[in-house]
């Protein structure tokens, strides 16, 4: 393909699929691990990925009416922790002069996430609340299905259709059959009565029978998680206020000898060059005694990060109520970090406004507060830039620092939370002082669905030979019975 193709590629496209594993493994599993189909699909989406300009695609770009109107945007989360993806049908009209524009700026936003949440699957939503026939477009609800099955590997988990006007129910059936067996599955077909099966309240507008006050407006951009005012740690409860010295002390001695094993193991590098070039730096240095794999490390320009995705936390019956992030610093410079949540009431964060020297690791501590449990919902960013030389490091100087560093210039890494039923959640809690893992991690799951699906695909193959010998079985009964019938008649004819 790249040889007969490669003027129709994008460089950049090629030069991510070569180093980007993830994105090369979601190809595979959205082709259920065939391996010309994938390549297809690759061809294919990049094609339309350098027609699009996808990689070029931003705000200055595209017309800012776009943005306004509010058809398209992403806010809030279903009830499996996935975010999702608003399609105001209302607010949508044909116009062939703009379509392309509109395309545009649906692949603006699923480019736009995935950079940024490292291509995590998404919920559309279509919200066709007050609309009617000027409001029908299959061309443009193809694309968007197009962009889901054919340019987007793995992206979706589902689409939830809200209050569809019968009217609509000749177009759906058209899209039903663009999406394949795969994707109809997908298809959620609700009404205000079942529709927070799905999506809980708390993120349904008040017509959808939620209670989301959020009001859709531009600028800025409706995409982060953090759009409610933010403390960069948890407030300060009475509970806290008459936590015991005992176990501030307790906190701190823990801490501090994590802090200690962390040093030990960072004497053993040479140098912040072969940080970068050990195998270890995808695994933490804590290692469990039984753990098959160590925690994944998301690797950034500027700070490595432990665990790379999740914070583990026991439910209210497990009682694990801390974790630990751990950043290594991988430039040559001083790194200003800080650590913002989406539910400041419910955790606290030590340090959460802070710096790490050049080369060497630092443990931020998450608390939960008695009496919270954590959520799927849950997102902590950190926010991470490096500061000059000369530039001090006390709390003075950070505050300034922030607010003169430019946007462009800050490193941005997201986590969410994962609640574990068991006794031993998979976290690093500072009561074991210890990393665990789950019992089973995604490279046990995705083993698992492929096996599954080439179960699938064998019993789809005998079945279809099965009924092929029906088939068959069928036609030469009948044949045999009309040669019969015809034998019959010669006969009876013969005697006649």
């Amino acid at each position: 393909y790249f040889l007969d193709k490669s003027d129709k590629y994008d460089s950049r496209d090629v030069e991510r699929l070569q180093q980007d594993d993830k994105w090369v493994e979601n190809y595979l599993i959205w082709r259920h691990d065939v391996v010309d189909d994938t390549l297809k699909m690759i061809d294919e989406s990049f094609q339309w990925r350098k027609e699009y300009t996808v990689n070029d695609l931003s705000e200055s770009v595209l017309p800012k009416w776009l943005f306004e109107i509010g058809a398209l945007f992403l806010h809030g989360y279903d009830k499996e922790g996935y975010k999702l993806f608003w399609f105001k049908v209302k607010h949508h009209t044909r116009d062939p002069k703009q379509q392309l524009d509109k395309k545009k700026l649906v692949a603006f936003w699923l480019e736009h996430y995935s950079k940024r949440d490292h291509g995590k699957p998404l919920t559309v939503v279509f919200d066709m609340a007050e609309t009617g026939i000027s409001h029908i477009d299959l061309d443009f609800v193809r694309f968007i299905v197009n962009c889901f099955t054919d340019y987007y590997p793995n992206f979706l988990t589902k689409i939830v259709i809200f209050e569809m006007p019968w009217i609509m129910n000749a177009a759906f059936k058209i899209v039903k059959g663009w999406l394949g067996p795969d994707a109809i599955s997908m298809l959620k077909f609700t009404n205000k009565s079942d529709v927070q099966e799905y999506i809980s309240g708390e993120y349904l507008p008040p017509h959808m029978g939620g209670t989301d006050s959020f009001k859709y407006s531009y600028p800025p951009l409706v995409d982060d998680d953090f759009q409610t005012p933010l403390c960069e740690n948890g407030p300060i409860t009475s509970e806290d206020e008459h936590e015991s010295k005992e176990e501030i002390d307790a906190d701190t001695k823990e801490a501090g000898d994590l802090n200690e094993a962390q040093n030990l193991n960072q004497k053993k590098m040479n140098s912040i060059e072969q940080i970068s070039k050990s195998e270890e730096t995808d695994k933490t240095e804590v290692k469990p005694k039984n753990a098959k794999k160590a925690l994944t490390t998301f690797k950034g320009p500027l700070l490595h990060i432990s665990p790379a995705e999740e914070l583990y936390f026991g439910s209210k019956e497990t009682g694990e109520k801390k974790c630990l992030i751990v950043l290594t610093n991988v430039t040559k410079n001083v790194v200003a970090f800080k650590v913002r949540t989406t539910a400041p009431e419910k955790y606290r964060v030590k340090p959460s406004n802070s710096s790490c020297e050049p080369g060497t690791s630092l443990d931020i501590i998450v608390s939960l507060h008695g009496g919270f449990a954590a959520s799927l919902q849950d997102r902590f960013l950190i926010m991470a830039a490096e500061m000059d030389q000369s530039s001090g490091a006390g709390e003075p100087e950070l505050t300034q620092f922030w607010k003169e560093v430019p946007r462009t210039k800050v490193m941005e890494h997201r986590l969410r939370c994962h609640v574990i039923e068991s006794s031993k959640p998979s976290s690093l809690t500072l009561k074991d002082n210890a990393f665990n893992i789950p019992a089973k991690t995604n490279e046990d799951l995705h083993i698992q669905l492929t096996h599954l699906l080439q179960i699938n695909r064998r019993l789809e193959e005998q079945m279809n030979r099965c009924l092929w010998f029906q088939q068959l079985s069928v036609v030469l009964s009948l044949l045999s019975v009309t040669v019969a019938a015809f034998c019959f008649y010669l006969a009876y004819a013969q005697r006649s």
